[in-house]
């Protein structure tokens, strides 16, 4: 229910100087009080206030109006005006003083302290430097005031006016005014569309330079930022971005021009030729895929000699561990002795993990100094529990640290990391921002050994990386294809290989591992979903539901995540007395509700406690963190989250849209991750979307079981639907021009400690 409400502010409950969160009691002209929540820049004891939210009732804390707008006026009653300038926002300004001044100028005060301050001097015990302080401190809350009712007037919510406000101060007005289309570079949330309605209710013309630049920028940033693309060819980007002004730039040829030619001169974007079509990229992803790729050829190049039997000490490992490789599986742990760059690809059931394992031991017997590491946390944990090594985050092997909105590493170009191999799992994951964080921070002669499936998902971010290595043909590729045997009733390796080929899988009732329940019926798919996650699969399988997953391909419709994490959160974790919640957006976040992390946020804190018993203090969570609501403090806007990686991290109120529920999540944010159960409604959409490929990751996602629950036609239809969205990179070119040219100046190299085919040097 939506309310509007005047009255003059009696308290700040609560408050939170860093985002702005508040909240106050009111009372309001017909001399009741409520409760305001919110974001207010800055607010004081006496302001009256118009505001405009949604009133709720909680169990708690009774009503309250959650406030979307509001604007500011000066109080005009004697207890108002006393109740404000002894509020505490003016320095040694007490209620005895507050009391002399209204004394003084009565209900002129505040005409008094704007236009005529310097006869504060005459109120006694006010100096004429403390008058102008009063005026200053008056007038500089007035202004913030101001600049957020100025970004509220182009519909701009009170959250996101209070994080404009906060990165442009006092010149919130001017730069927004001189360039609204800087908002969408310089402000998290603020898209083209919101700045282009700025823009043009401020008059901007349709078609100009202004606005065409912007478009470009965008489109270049959206096409990596949200499809991976690193650059765009020319006549695809113009397209689109006619589209979105809905205009057809094809008409205004020069303008275009002349627009290009000045952000390559800025320098914004990068203007080339490829497959003689004419490309743009902006700056930074060009950069970074030429980085990558000359840092890659270097570490192939230039791996440090080692001399070891590797047939001996494989077989060392065998007989150690008690297993037998196939050729191909000690065939990439020589690789990976051999090179400086290996990349080991193979779906479930081939012995990446194995192979990993014999690799470490081998150069960690040799005095070699390795480095484990991993995009997300949960992949991270895996990798240390099946090494039995310490695996870390990229982000933390690199030694994280959050400097306002930038993120920076502790090991780089110019501290680079103290070991001599680094291995990488779930490459496919990784986007080139990371790959070129991760190859800046190793010394030349370091090995990296790259570990991944080449058919699961691409990275969520910019890049096609291990994709674009392995095409490029320049370094080691070691495919696994031998699926090591499992037991007759065991079926979801088997079937992922089947799926990944585009065959039916085997479908049997002796399984104790992977079945499908056909329903036509969305709603029954629905339904059968929360009943497998609540009470049959936890039966079934002895684990609690806190361990199962549902996957899922799309967001919306009935059996899509947003609704099935409504109906799993309603049975799993519901509203019950003295259990704390908070609405957020369209949502309800309780303690106790897993939950997952959307976008990087790198100066959200958290502390991380240690295995040896000791905690360390940090910030930073990013994209596709998973774990759940540990505590919500109501009165002070806090929300602590457990995470699975030890970490608690600490949520005030604005932070909290970047998280959403995760008893269901998509595919697309499940890489990286692996459930003992994953439940995956089958739903039809766009086949864009509903292919082999998504089908394929959603089950290597499960360790223990996995349920498919719907339609056989919608399956048959996915695994039939070879469809892979293909991503414009540079990388594989670049690396192939890198090596091309590093063989002209050295020669061919022929790598450092190289073996024949029986082991020897």
């Amino acid at each position: 229910m939506e309310l509007n409400a005047k009255g003059t502010v009696l308290s700040i409950v609560f408050r939170n100087e860093e985002n702005g969160y508040t909240v106050l009691n009111m009372e309001t002209v017909d001399g009741d009080t409520v409760t305001c929540v919110g974001n207010f820049p800055a607010i004081s004891v006496g302001a009256v206030l118009n505001v405009t939210g949604k009133l709720s009732v909680h169990k708690t804390y009774g009503e309250q109006i959650a406030v979307e707008s509001y604007t500011v006026c000066d109080p005009t009653s004697r207890a108002g005006i006393v109740r404000y300038l002894a509020s505490g926002l003016i320095k040694g300004v007490g209620e005895v003083t507050a009391n002399n001044i209204y004394n003084m100028f009565g209900n002129d005060t505040f005409g008094v302290i704007e236009h005529n301050p310097m006869l504060l001097a005459n109120v006694k015990g006010i100096s004429k430097k403390k008058a102008m302080d009063i005026a200053n401190a008056v007038s500089e809350l007035k202004s913030m005031q101001e600049q957020i009712m100025f970004l509220q007037s182009y519909g701009i919510t009170v959250n996101l006016a209070v994080k404009i406000y906060n990165i442009y101060k006092s010149e919130t007005k001017n730069a927004v005014l001189a360039n609204p289309y800087r908002l969408i570079d310089d402000v998290d949330g603020v898209g083209f569309l919101t700045a282009d309605r700025i823009a043009q209710s401020m008059g901007i013309e349709p078609v100009s330079e202004f606005r065409v630049r912007a478009a470009i920028v965008y489109g270049l940033k959206e096409a990596a930022e949200k499809q991976g693309n690193t650059y765009l060819v020319f006549d695809d980007l113009i397209a689109a971005c006619s589209e979105l002004l809905k205009v057809d730039l094809t008409l205004y040829g020069q303008l275009v021009e002349d627009t290009v030619a000045k952000l390559v001169l800025e320098p914004t974007v990068k203007v080339f030729e490829t497959d003689n079509k004419r490309c743009l990229s902006l700056v930074r992803y060009y950069k970074l895929e030429k980085s990558v790729a000359t840092r890659l050829v270097t570490l192939n190049h230039d791996a440090r000699r080692i001399m070891v039997d590797a047939d001996a000490l494989i077989k060392q490992f065998e007989t150690v561990h008690n297993i037998a490789f196939h050729a191909g599986q000690s065939g990439a742990v020589k690789s990976a002795l051999i090179n400086g760059v290996t990349v080991i690809t193979g779906g479930p059931g081939t012995g990446k993990t194995t192979i990993i394992k014999c690799i470490a031991e081998i150069l960690t017997s040799y005095g070699m100094r390795l480095e484990f590491c991993a995009p997300t946390g949960r992949a991270a944990k895996r990798l240390s529990q099946s090494t039995g090594s310490d695996a870390k985050t990229i982000h933390r092997l690199l030694g994280f640290e959050s400097h306002g909105d930038k993120m920076q590493f502790k090991y780089n170009r110019s501290n680079t990391l103290p070991c001599d191999v680094v291995i990488v799992d779930e490459m496919s994951m990784i986007d080139v921002s990371l790959m070129y964080s991760l190859l800046s921070a190793l010394e030349n002669g370091t090995r990296l050994v790259l570990v991944g499936d080449k058919d699961q998902l691409p990275s969520v971010g910019a890049g096609n990386v291990l994709a674009d290595i392995i095409a490029s043909g320049v370094v080691e590729i070691r495919y696994l294809t031998h699926i090591y045997r499992q037991s007759e009733d065991s079926l979801i390796v088997s079937n992922a290989h089947l799926i990944n080929k585009g065959k039916m899988p085997e479908i049997n009732n002796r399984s104790r591992d992977f079945f499908v329940m056909n329903y036509n019926d969305f709603r029954q798919v629905s339904d059968t979903v929360v009943e497998l996650v609540t009470t049959r699969l936890p039966k079934f399988t002895g684990l609690p539901s806190s361990e199962i997953q549902v996957l899922g391909a799309l967001k919306s419709g009935v059996a899509g995540v947003e609704n099935l994490n409504l109906r799993l959160q309603q049975a799993l974790n519901p509203r019950v007395y003295g259990k704390n919640e908070l609405n957020v957006g369209k949502s309800v976040l309780r303690e106790g509700d897993r939950v997952m992390q959307t976008v990087n946020n790198y100066e959200l804190p958290f502390v991380r406690f240690n295995n040896d018993g000791t905690s360390t203090e940090g910030a930073g969570v990013f994209n596709g963190d998973i774990g759940f609501v540990r505590r919500i403090d109501r009165a002070n806007g806090i929300v602590e989250v457990a995470l699975d990686d030890n970490r608690i991290a600490t949520y005030t109120e604005t932070e909290l849209g970047d998280l959403q529920l995760a008893y269901a999540v998509t595919v697309h944010k499940s890489q990286g991750s692996e459930f003992e159960v994953v439940v995956v409604p089958l739903v039809s959409g766009p086949p864009t979307i509903i292919n082999k490929n998504l089908l394929y990751t959603a089950i290597t996602r499960a360790k223990r079981a996995v349920v498919l629950v719907g339609s056989k036609k919608v399956l048959a239809m996915m695994v039939h639907n070879n469809y892979v969205a293909a991503r414009t990179t540079n990388l594989r070119r670049f690396l192939q021009e890198e090596n091309a040219l590093h063989q002209r100046f050295f020669g061919t190299a022929v790598p450092n400690g190289s073996f024949d085919a029986d082991g020897d040097e």
